[in-house]
């Protein structure tokens, strides 16, 4: 690693790869990314972050929070069901202790689960290996003990991460990480072991950023996901595209927000001839399968391919 790039991915320019199909032949592979998250009231105390950005304990930044998982989240699952749409859930996994019922209504749907860490108040900042292990197997363990499903992807708690992240990940055989931003399409990641997948999830489209950091209107917001939509459906012609819609209910699913979010999820269901539905873990299983060892060849071939794994190589 150098200072400048953290080289946990070769630089691959987007034009002129080996083309992606997606299964049935559709252009874009679409998947909803709902994060069900746990705020805890008054978390232990991070050297590196605060829990919350008002003193703790913050009863309005909680409540907030706590109607996410009261009233939105039911409110944006009941409308994912009116257009037949699976969620790929990131999942602050102490959920399934504090509201089993959430857990139950998403299995019951077939929903896919993936680890956003135990709560989103503890942060990976300062974690030693043993202790970044623990969290993972927690994961691991308890969405199985409450779903049966083994995850699969991951997204760091709160987008807090370590040196070893990515290659503990890959080492407990996960096969994708929402944690990098680099691409439309999914890229192999650069790690000691496995076959872990850059998976493509947005910020730009992310409601947290439209709704907080950039304060959109709800029409506003729909607008800009139809208009992503499009362009990535369009090039998606050439070579398959992926979109993700990363929502918090405490946001996306507000009585005012909700409609205009209906119209851009009516725009981009009305394509399902040029659209694969899919979960995470089915995108990422379908490119490791298909495309893996054909996108390595071709990063080495154009001379993209750079020494070493990422973060660590400055540490072996």
């Amino acid at each position: 690693m150098t200072t400048a790039d953290p080289n946990l991915y070769d630089y691959w320019p987007y034009r002129d790869r080996p083309k992606i199909e997606w299964p049935g032949g559709k252009k874009l592979a679409f998947w909803i990314a709902p994060n069900i998250e746990f705020y805890e009231f008054n978390p232990p105390v991070n050297p590196k972050r605060p829990g919350w950005p008002r003193p703790a304990p913050d009863v309005v930044g909680y409540s907030q929070r706590d109607w996410g998982n009261r009233v939105g989240h039911w409110r944006l699952m009941e409308l994912m069901d009116k257009y037949a749409l699976r969620g790929s859930v990131s999942l602050n996994v102490a959920l399934c202790q504090h509201h089993p019922e959430i857990i139950e209504a998403c299995a019951a749907r077939d929903w896919e689960f993936f680890s956003h860490g135990i709560y989103n108040t503890r942060y990976s900042y300062e974690m030693d290996e043993a202790q970044e292990r623990a969290v993972i197997e927690d994961s691991i363990r308890t969405v199985q003990e409450a779903t049966g499903q083994r995850i699969r992807g991951y997204l760091a708690p709160a987008l807090t991460h370590t040196p070893r992240t990515m290659d503990l990940i890959a080492e407990y055989d996960f096969w994708y990480t929402c944690d990098l931003f680099q691409d439309d399409q999914p890229q192999p990641l650069k790690t000691r072991s496995g076959k872990l997948v850059s998976m493509p999830y947005s910020l730009e489209v992310n409601d947290v950023i439209t709704y907080g950091a950039l304060a959109m209107t709800p029409t506003r917001y729909a607008d800009v996901l139809k208009r992503h939509f499009d362009e990535l459906l369009a090039e998606g012609a050439q070579s398959g595209t992926v979109m993700c819609i990363p929502l918090h209910a405490y946001l996306v699913s507000q009585a005012h927000r909700i409609g205009p979010f209906e119209d851009a999820l009516a725009h981009i269901t009305a394509h399902k001839d040029e659209v694969w539905f899919a979960t995470a873990a089915e995108i990422a299983g379908h490119f490791r399968e298909n495309y893996w060892e054909q996108s390595l060849a071709d990063i080495e071939a154009k001379g993209c391919k750079r020494a070493g794994t990422g973060f660590d190589d400055a540490a072996a």
